[in-house]
């Protein structure tokens, strides 16, 4: 059973923080306090007054207690990839200590500066660089009043685990602990005056040589894998707060539709349910969770109609064909693409469309708000929890720095789900009831109301002249805003509680276009973005899904530089060779090719045409925020059935410096699973008065039967080039690797995302 909680529980000395007590969720979000043993002899060094929490201080993000133990304030979280691990392994490696002596503890705005979140997988990219930089800053400051202590030149001082010595003479030396006894280091550092993904705070020091390590690069378990496959792991579902209710939002069956009254008699016979309402938004508070879940089924509402605002499902990409375009931009134009495709031997194009999806994670959004004008606080499972922080204070009126949050592990999250809406819900609920307040949402609420990731079609074109070479290629995608509502729940006009009270709405209309480094003579990349079905309040509003944009993008990019390449008379392989002008992108494929033992040929294979299972492979490559991915796909094609079995994938990865090879290639498996379910299962199903896909029957995701039957991984290490982001490369190229694979085996093209049985037999036909 979970420890009743208040906010009390969260203030614990250094030394109690490292040593553990209670639940996760409480150890998880304990400041640090300085504290030191009684009668040990004051030194000049150090401070006991903790200084303010901000970037320019080194003790906002690292603690060295009186028994030697190493904090490590991260402002980002974790959602599976073990961020804790990697930047305890790159603390470690700065400050001279053992990984075991570092604990990282995530995303608490009383103990970490904002430092964006979990977003862009920009946690070792930007966050680590940062870290890495202070961590130096911190064991120059330690080295330096060392040196003082043993009468030495600091250059002539060594550190192992956190013991500073004299070299030749080991016996002279001074430990880490000693020098700082329990207190701060009160120590300036330089700051870029930026908050989020781009904060760098740093001092004088320079980090290690690459060559000098002994931590990074070692593989360390991951922490948290214990207590999720024991289930004793406190979640966000887990909380529980003294005085607190439970609340519901009951949500229309009908989407553009407005709450007209309600009757607040249907449920009297429920003991201490009461509705609140404010403009659009209803909702429910309860002395118990039951009870909540009971006054949200019965209390009647009445609604307007809100008409058919989505159409039929059919005629999707029709409408995204037809919609008025209300953003647009040409992020690449080189030569003239029409002149060269008008004059070209042979001039090819095709259009590819890519269907809404949902987060769908393994449980619907929770979150608890105490809104206390003394003690605001916020317990959340959103991955930026200090952005939601602001979000919640701003529902209560208060000052954006004004509420806590406490990020506590939640069911899962890639983007912007579900747990953002939960927490402004919970704070709405809170103002009005005077009370802390419990939010969760039901199975069907969270598949059909989070965000979505947006539908879209791709229009490409290209040309080949008469030797076989690319001279022109366009590529315009077209669809929905890539953030309708944004990704971070720091405004409320971005959560539904805020579109229903009717806060402003700040849309950004901007999509993507390919990221790769393809060289044609002639070449335009553009996108345009169409307007919503609803404005506001929509079960299918847009914002980030894992990857933004990627997978579609690449289904439609990638599958059509492989039709290029077959009009050339071209290997697939051999085209993207001739055509990528990075070496690191050419030695990424050819890794991959090497690996999976990859056969020329041109064109689809021959000789299966009397076969009812069919096999093929395909490859891709993609080019994400500076972490570069080459896949090849195995996959077997049932036609009658039209199923899609992707029995092998053989990846090469490039992310720079490897922190942690083990971690690196989990974190991989992670995303080749959840891509292919995206590829070839998911898609959002919906009337045109209401989203249908409500459950795992509704809305199914890949089953452990469908899933790849073996994974090969290829590291390419690279210390000499910054570390970048893992948590998403791998799923760019997943999608086109598999339809390529099932255009070798079938000699079909599958344009249409999911590819599931439904859209391959369509093809196939």
């Amino acid at each position: 059973m979970t420890k009743m909680i208040s906010i009390k529980d969260f203030a614990f000395s250094r030394r109690s923080l490292l040593q553990g007590a209670g639940a996760l969720v409480v150890s998880a979000a304990a400041p640090a306090v300085g504290t030191r043993k009684a009668g040990a002899a004051v030194s000049a060094f150090g401070s006991a007054v903790k200084p303010k929490l901000v970037p320019d201080q080194l003790d906002s993000f690292i603690a060295i207690t009186a028994d030697g133990r190493v904090t490590a304030f991260f402002g980002k979280m974790d959602m599976g990839q073990g961020v804790d691990v990697a930047i305890s392994q790159i603390v470690a490696e700065e400050l001279d200590v053992k990984y075991e002596r570092v604990t990282t503890q995530l995303g608490d705005t009383a103990t970490s500066v904002n430092q964006g979140g979990a977003s862009g997988s920009t946690a070792v990219q930007r966050g680590g660089k940062a870290m890495r930089a202070i961590a130096a800053e911190a064991r120059r400051v330690l080295v330096e009043e060392a040196a003082k202590r043993l009468g030495a030149d600091a250059n002539s001082l060594v550190v192992d685990d956190g013991v500073v010595s004299v070299k030749g003479s080991p016996a002279k030396k001074v430990s880490y602990a000693e020098i700082l006894q329990g207190k701060y280091f009160n120590h300036k550092l330089k700051w870029n005056k930026k908050y989020g993904n781009s904060l760098y705070s740093s001092g004088v020091a320079k980090p290690k040589k690459t060559s000098e390590y002994k931590v990074v690069g070692q593989s360390f378990p991951r922490t948290d894998i214990p207590g999720k496959v024991f289930g004793t792991a406190d979640m966000i579902t887990d909380v529980k707060v003294p005085g607190m209710v439970h609340g519901r939002v009951i949500h229309p069956e009908k989407a553009g539709t407005v709450a007209k009254g309600f009757d607040a008699a249907s449920i009297k016979h429920i003991k201490g349910a009461r509705v609140v309402h404010e403009k659009n938004f209803i909702g429910v508070v309860a002395d118990s969770e039951w009870d909540a879940i009971r006054a949200a089924q019965e209390l009647k509402v009445q609604w307007s109609d809100g008409g058919k605002p989505f159409g039929e499902q059919k005629d999707l990409y029709n409408h995204i064909r037809k919609a008025k375009v209300i953003a647009e931009k040409m992020d690449t134009s080189e030569g003239d693409v029409d002149a060269a495709i008008k004059g070209a031997a042979k001039a090819i194009k095709a259009e590819f469309e890519w269907p809404f999806q949902s987060h769908a994670s393994m449980g619907p959004g929770c979150a608890i708000v105490d809104g206390n004008p003394k003690n605001p606080v916020v317990w959340t499972g959103s991955q930026k929890p200090h952005y939601t922080a602001e979000g919640v204070a701003r529902m209560l009126g208060m000052d954006k720095d004004a509420v806590r949050g406490v990020w506590v592990p939640g069911p899962g999250c890639y983007g912007r789900n579900d747990a953002g809406d939960a927490a402004m819900q919970a704070a709405l609920l809170s103002k009005a009831v005077g009370k802390p307040v419990r939010v969760q949402g039901m199975r069907h609420e969270g598949i059909a109301w989070d965000p979505k990731g947006p539908a879209s079609i791709h229009m490409a074109r290209g040309g080949v002249d008469s030797r076989g070479n690319v001279i022109a290629y366009e590529f315009i995608s077209k669809g929905f805003d890539r953030q309708d509502v944004r990704s971070n729940e720091s405004v409320p006009g971005d959560t539904l509680a805020g579109q229903q009270t009717g806060a402003k709405l700040r849309p950004r209309k901007f999509w993507r276009s390919p990221e790769d480094t393809y060289v044609f003579p002639a070449r335009k990349l553009g996108w345009q973005v169409i307007p919503p079905f609803i404005e506001r309040y929509s079960p299918l509003r847009t914002s980030h899904l894992r990857d933004p944009l990627g997978p579609q993008i690449q289904f439609a990019c990638e599958q059509f530089l492989d039709e290029l390449a077959e009009a050339a008379g071209m290997d697939p392989v051999a085209f993207r060779l001739k055509y990528l002008k990075d070496s690191r992108d050419r030695d990424l494929v050819k890794a991959v090719a090497e690996k999976a033992g990859w056969k020329e040929r041109v064109g689809p294979q021959k000789g299966q045409g009397g076969k009812t299972t069919v096999s093929g492979r395909g490859v891709s490559y993609a080019l994400r925020n500076g972490t570069r991915v080459a896949v090849v796909a195995d996959v077997e094609v049932d036609k009658p059935s039209g199923r899609v079995w992707v029995r092998k994938f053989t990846v090469a990865h490039d992310c720079g410096l490897i922190i942690n090879p083990d971690a690196l290639k989990l974190c991989i498996e992670g995303n080749l699973v959840m891509a292919t379910s995206r590829s070839i299962v998911e898609e959002v199903a919906f009337e045109p008065d209401r989203v249908t896909s409500v459950d795992w029957a509704t809305y199914p995701i890949l089953e452990t039967p469908d899933a790849p039957e073996a994974i090969d991984i290829v590291l390419i290490n690279r210390p000499d080039e910054e570390a970048t982001g893992a948590g998403e490369g791998a799923t760019r190229p997943i999608s086109a690797a598999i339809a390529n694979a099932i255009y070798d085996a079938t000699g079909r093209r599958v344009r249409r995302g999911p590819m599931s049985p439904e859209h391959v037999k369509a093809a196939l036909a």
